[in-house]
């Protein structure tokens, strides 16, 4: 079975909006790189970045707590780290620095108000993933599934409630929740399907208008008896990720 990847995101600061990409090296064991490389602690979350370990999203500004992120629109740059975030107004703000991050937490603090529980502050280690799972996967969505439950809705689903990192054509719906433990070719990559990716209320959340119009892990479980929707994938070779590639089951 053979499916396209249709396209291809990264989500530099967790939480926040995606940056499309046109390819990505896929590294053993690694995520997309500049994958959620920074998150915003909202209050103590015991981070450590000396010895950085997966902790809840729930510690960090997230869609599924707080819904005003995807008011913002936000691109960073990956050589100099500067973090462009545009709304009401456009501000820039270098992560690399001390300064920046600063500059970046007095802004997210006025914009979030009482959804602040404390302090917020930029968080990143080397080499760290703040990925919602514990590990550095990758996560994969089929356009089909998500055309399927749209029309089971009788309204479109926008694909980046799932905030994916590559999506798939050229497949039937649902099928990719049959893979797990199977292995594929990803673009010059090979791939193993660990899981399937159970999805929270981060997906009610309509990524350009940013209200809670929809009940997406409640219509899944309700017409489909689970709620799951796309797989995780752990890469086992390395190879180069393009858009229009192949992903091909072994």
């Amino acid at each position: 079975m053979n499916a396209t990847v249709e396209s291809l995101y990264r989500y530099p600061v967790k939480g926040f909006s995606p940056e499309r990409l046109q390819s990505a090296p896929l590294a053993r064991h690694s995520t997309i790189p500049g994958d959620r490389v920074y998150a915003v602690e909202n209050g103590p979350s015991d981070f450590d970045p000396e010895a950085p370990a997966y902790q809840p999203k729930t510690k960090f500004l997230c869609l599924m707590k707080n819904a005003r992120l995807a008011k913002l629109r936000t691109t960073l740059d990956p050589e100099t780290h500067d973090w462009l975030v545009e709304g009401d107004a456009a501000a820039t703000f270098r992560l690399s620095s001390e300064e920046g991050r600063a500059a970046a937490e007095t802004f997210l603090t006025e914009f979030m108000g009482e959804e602040a529980r404390g302090p917020l502050k930029v968080l990143d280690a080397p080499g760290h993933s703040f990925s919602d799972v514990g590990k550095p996967l990758i996560s994969i969505i089929n356009l089909a599934t998500v055309a399927a439950l749209g029309l089971a809705l009788g309204r479109s689903v926008d694909p980046l409630r799932f905030r994916a990192n590559v999506y798939l054509t050229g497949l039937p719906p649902f099928v990719e929740l049959d893979w797990v433990g199977k292995r594929a070719a990803l673009g010059t990559a090979e791939i193993a399907i660990i899981k399937r990716t159970r999805r929270c209320v981060a997906t009610n959340v309509d990524p350009v208008t940013a209200e809670r119009d929809m009940e997406i892990p409640a219509s899944l479980l309700r017409l489909y008896d689970h709620m799951d929707c796309g797989v995780y994938a752990e890469v086992r070779g390395g190879g180069m990720l393009h858009v229009g590639d192949s992903l091909i089951l072994s």
